[in-house]
C-alpha cells in the first residue's frame, strides 16, 4: 500500500556515529573494549580510515592470542547494506543471517552508519498504519462510488481471506519476533459485507498462525452492502481461501546486499 517512495530507508534509521577498530589494533585491546561497553557493543566493524575492511566479534577473539592484530581474526567476508536499502529488505538480511547489527556503507565502501535489529522493530512500530487505512478507505469510496466506515476490533484469523499469495520465509522470522514482543502493528482488512478480505498483514497472519494465534488486532474498513472488489476476484483466480493457501518461500538477497570481500574484489 505504501508507494516506494514512501517506504523507509537505511538512512532513515541508521546509527551515523559508529565505534569502530582498526586492522592493526590488538586481540588484547579490542577484548577490553568489548568487556567495557557494557553489552552495548558485541563486536565492531574493522575499518582502514572509513573503508569497511571487516567485522570483529566477541566469537572471533576467542581463540586468538593477545598479541595478534584483528586483521588476522577477523570475518571479512561480511554482509554490508547501502543508505538507500529499503529498510525492510535490510531487516529481512539481519534475521535470515542472525546477525544484531549490519554495517552501512557507501558506494565506494566507506562506513557511513549501522543499522541493527533494534531500528528495524522500531520502525515497524512506527509506521503510520491509520494514515495508510484511511488512503485505503477513501480509494475505494471514490472507486466504487460508496461508503465505508473505519472501525477497530480482533479478527479471527480463521475468518480471513488473503489477497496475497505467498510470504517470505526470512521475514515471517521478524513477524515472529514482533508477535512474540507483541510489538506487531495492526492488520488491514476489508469488511464487504461479511467477507473479510485481507488487505495488509500477510506476512503478520502467516507468523501468527504459526505461533496458535487466533485473533489479531485489525483496522477493518466496513462496506456494510457488498461491492465486487479486484482483489477479492484476484484471491479466487489465485484460489486463495485460506492462510494455508499461502505460499512460504525464500527470499533472495536483495541487490544493494553486498560482502566486503566482493567490494575489495572489485577495488583489486
Amino acid at each position: 500500500m505504501d508507494s516506494e517512495d514512501e517506504k523507509p530507508r537505511v538512512k532513515d534509521y541508521m546509527t551515523r556515529d559508529v565505534a569502530t577498530v582498526s586492522p592493526d589494533d590488538t586481540v588484547e585491546a579490542v577484548a577490553r573494549r568489548i568487556a567495557d561497553s557494557d553489552d552495548t557493543h558485541s563486536g565492531f566493524p574493522v575499518c582502514d580510515g572509513r573503508h569497511v575492511e571487516g567485522f570483529i566479534s566477541a566469537r572471533d577473539l576467542l581463540l586468538a592470542e593477545d598479541h595478534d592484530p584483528i586483521f588476522k581474526v577477523m570475518t571479512q567476508d561480511l554482509l554490508v547494506a547501502h543508505p538507500d536499502m529499503k529498510l525492510n529488505d535490510a531487516g529481512r538480511v539481519i534475521l535470515r543471517s542472525g546477525i544484531q547489527r549490519l554495517p552501512v556503507v557507501d558506494d565506494a565502501g566507506n562506513l557511513v552508519g549501522i543499522i541493527s535489529n533494534a531500528d528495524v522493530i522500531r520502525s515497524q512500530i512506527e509506521r503510520a498504519t491509520p494514515g495508510k487505512v484511511d488512503k485505503l478507505q477513501r480509494t475505494l469510496e471514490t472507486i466504487h462510488g460508496i461508503e465505508a466506515r473505519e472501525d477497530r476490533r480482533e479478527v479471527p484469523l480463521e475468518k480471513l481471506t488473503p489477497t496475497q499469495s505467498r510470504v517470505y520465509a526470512d521475514e515471517l522470522e521478524g513477524r515472529r519476533y514482533e508477535l512474540e514482543r507483541g510489538l506487531a502493528e495492526p492488520l488491514v482488512v476489508i469488511d464487504n459485507d461479511g467477507e473479510f478480505l485481507l488487505a495488509d498483514g500477510h506476512h503478520r497472519v502467516k507468523a501468527a498462525d504459526s505461533l496458535g494465534i487466533e485473533e489479531m488486532d485489525a483496522y477493518v474498513i466496513v462496506i456494510d452492502e457488498r461491492v465486487e472488489l479486484g482483489m477479492a476476484e484476484t484471491a479466487r483466480k489465485e484460489n486463495l481461501d485460506s492462510i494455508d493457501d499461502i505460499e512460504e518461500v525464500e527470499y533472495a538477497h536483495h541487490p544493494l546486499v553486498e560482502t566486503t570481500k566482493r567490494l575489495q574484489d572489485e577495488e583489486a
